[in-house]
């Protein structure tokens, strides 16, 4: 390969994924175990598979799963608290939301991040309209910090009320604490919107993974030995290590990200105008939307139990993949998931010592999988193990083998399918007008089931989509964004004061960006608001429209009609201003694998639909297909890492860029 090597990286729980790609636009890619005790280990030892077909390497763009794993599974640092006098609970109160009214048997809510004995109170107070109210006492401090060190302290959280509005004390706090402990995060720089439950929330988790990220960052730096990274954030774009290290938190959902921004890309190669990114794995099942070419976003979601306030890409994920697990509940009825069977023991048809039948083992009875091939280098799967775990229940419900697998199945693509209506038509779109774009381990398994259920007639595969997230680390653009919360009603709209506080979050963007080299006409802002009737608990961000409050108004009910069906005549305020600053470089184009040459079937053999019965399915190599060879299904396309399957009645080809293309027809 060429110099000016870039290397893409995802780091997830099971494996790290590797893309390495030259600016002539060859690629190579590779799949190594992760190493949890030091993932750093991983990436290099990717990076040395690589080498000796790819040379050295020019820049390294990298996104993860461990600081979403961290928070999940509660691995991160004990953190200190400082908040207003008064406000200690905060976190323990937490926001009033009950799923249902009338339902006694909820769970209880979740421990709050910070136990209280390490929650502390300093005197001051901040209006919300950032008038000092009252001092800030710094001489209180030391015996704050005397308690967190006594306590083995080393990642301190600051939230003062109405700190968005008025930082000064935040910032005075941190000057402070710093000369006493390596790591401090603010809620003025993490979110300064207003909840207090919520910001709060959001600095302590980004308090309790600096350390965490701080030691991983450090290290892949130092053996990186000054070549340059980046790491991809929740948003969808990428950012600096320094970023990284004062916003660790902002790398959650990167995992997610990667595939989403690599299914954007693919979206803009195509020309499709609306896109669903559909990614199914092993344990969950992650769709978001994309129209023209840019996936949704959101500024709030939920990490562990505790809500986050960063932008992220709105990415819904359910409990459905692989080796989600069947069983009967109580009622009677068949359930599918959330439990999974995971890596360890994995599906019973793995023989790893799994025994509970999960939709593998339904997808492998059914005979969408094959069972003479390795997947993966290592897994053969085995049918008997397969009928032993699904045995049980088709013995319960009086069915065959088969009618059992494929209940599984179908309760698993119902699930899925919820997903995909939630991400579009509950957002007022329709889902008749995208395309599905299907990656992950079994996402091409169940895309064409799934678009004919949903009256989707077009199915994409991408090419390399193995390793789909690590190529989205390496189509996604440098990015920062910014939030301060500007409460104003639009009939008393201050158009100067709006344009000093945008001008101030855009200098607040540009600064990273411009540090590095960037130049300032090659950076592209964007600007948007949150607004929403007045009254109303939640708010709509719309980008930002030149005309006025009149134009922005419009711009506001016309999203509104479009989610709810309706628009009212009530005032409209404003709550938030937002800004988004990326670098303007276009990625090079996605590059093509090379052309198969056979359009020959690999073999034969039986698999079950419900509209046709048992017959006998085609298999083809992927690698194999010449570009344009029409492959009529039911077929089945193998690659080393996933299987797509052309239903009965749908058509597959393979364009130009390596994408398998399905016409999925109408809905039956």
């Amino acid at each position: 390969m060429a110099e000016g090597i870039r290397i893409g990286v995802d780091v997830g729980g099971t494996f790290t994924d590797l893309v390495a790609w030259d600016p002539a636009g060859r690629m190579e890619s590779c799949k190594v175990p992760t190493t949890p005790a030091n993932p750093a280990e991983g990436v290099l030892h990717g990076i040395a598979t690589l080498a000796p077909r790819t040379g050295a390497w020019a820049s390294l763009a990298h996104g993860t799963t461990m600081v979403t794993n961290a928070i999940v599974e509660r691995r991160g640092a004990p953190v200190g608290y400082i908040t207003t006098r008064g406000f200690r609970d905060v976190l323990e109160i937490g926001r009033m939301s009950r799923l249902h009214l009338y339902r006694l048997d909820l769970p209880a809510k979740p421990e709050p991040l910070v136990p209280r004995r390490l929650r502390r109170e300093i005197t001051e107070r901040v209006g919300p309209d950032g008038t000092v109210l009252t001092r800030l006492h710094l001489e209180e401090l030391p015996a704050i910090v005397e308690d967190f060190k006594r306590e083995g302290i080393e990642s301190v959280a600051v939230c003062l009320l109405h700190s968005y509005a008025s930082p000064a004390h935040e910032q005075a706090l941190r000057m402070a604490l710093e000369a006493h402990f390596p790591y401090v995060s603010i809620s003025s720089e993490i979110n300064a919107e207003f909840r207090e439950y919520e910001r709060g929330c959001t600095t302590a988790l980004n308090a309790s993974v600096m350390p965490l990220a701080a030691r991983y960052l450090d290290d892949l730096v130092q053996r990186a030995s000054g070549k340059p990274l980046h790491l991809l954030h929740s948003a969808g774009g990428m950012m600096s290590v320094e970023a990284a290290k004062e916003r660790p938190l902002s790398m959650a959902m990167s995992g997610p990200a990667g595939g989403v921004a690599a299914a954007a890309h693919t979206s803009r190669a195509l020309g499709l105008t609306r896109a669903l990114a559909f990614d199914m794995g092993g344990t969950t099942t992650d769709v978001c939307l994309i129209a023209d070419g840019v996936p949704e976003t959101a500024g709030q979601r939920k990490l562990g139990d505790y809500p986050a306030r960063l932008p992220m890409i709105a990415v819904e994920s359910i409990g459905a993949g692989g080796g989600s697990i069947a069983r009967v509940e109580p009622t009677g009825a068949l359930k599918v998931g959330p439990r999974s069977a995971g890596a360890v023991p994995g599906p019973a048809c793995y023989g790893q010592g799994g025994a509970e039948p999960t939709v593998s083992d339904a997808n492998l009875l059914l005979g969408y999988l094959n069972s003479e091939r390795i997947y993966g280098g290592s897994i053969r799967l085995d049918p008997a193990r397969a009928e032993s775990a699904i045995g049980p229940l088709a013995a319960r419900f009086g069915f065959s083998l088969i009618e059992a697998a494929h209940g599984v199945v179908e309760v698993a693509n119902a699930n899925m399918l919820r997903a995909l209506r939630l991400v579009s038509v509950q957002r007022g779109y329709d889902l008749r007008d995208f395309a599905l774009i299907a990656y992950g381990g079994a996402g091409p398994l169940h895309a064409g089931a799934l678009a004919r259920q949903a009256g989707i007639s077009s199915v994409i595969v991408p090419a390399h989509s193995g390793a789909f997230s690590a190529l989205g680390c390496l189509v996604s653009p440098l990015r920062y964004d910014t939030v301060q919360t500007h409460r104003s009603r639009l009939e008393t709209w201050d158009a100067k004061v709006v344009e000093e506080r945008f001008s101030a979050l855009e200098a607040q963007c540009l600064r990273p960006l411009l540090d590095e080299g960037h130049a300032v006409e090659r950076i592209v802002l964007l600007r948007s608001l949150d607004l929403r009737y007045v009254g109303q608990n939640y708010e709509l961000e719309i980008g930002f429209v030149p005309g006025g409050p009149g134009a922005l108004r419009a711009a506001f009910e016309k999203r509104h009609r479009q989610l709810y069906g309706y628009a009212t005549g009530e005032n409209v305020e404003c709550v938030n201003l937002r800004v988004t600053a990326r670098a303007a470089e276009e990625p090079p184009p996605m590059p093509a694998p090379p052309s198969g040459t056979s359009a020959a079937a690999t073999g034969s053999h039986r698999a079950y639909f419900p509209e046709t019965g048992a017959v006998e399915m085609l298999r083809y190599d992927r690698a194999s297909l010449p570009p344009g060879h029409l492959v009529e299904g039911p077929a089945m396309v193998e690659d080393d890492w996933s299987t797509t399957i052309v239903y009965p009645g749908m058509r597959c080809v393979a364009d130009r860029l390596g994408n398998l293309v399905i016409e999925a027809g109408a809905p039956a």
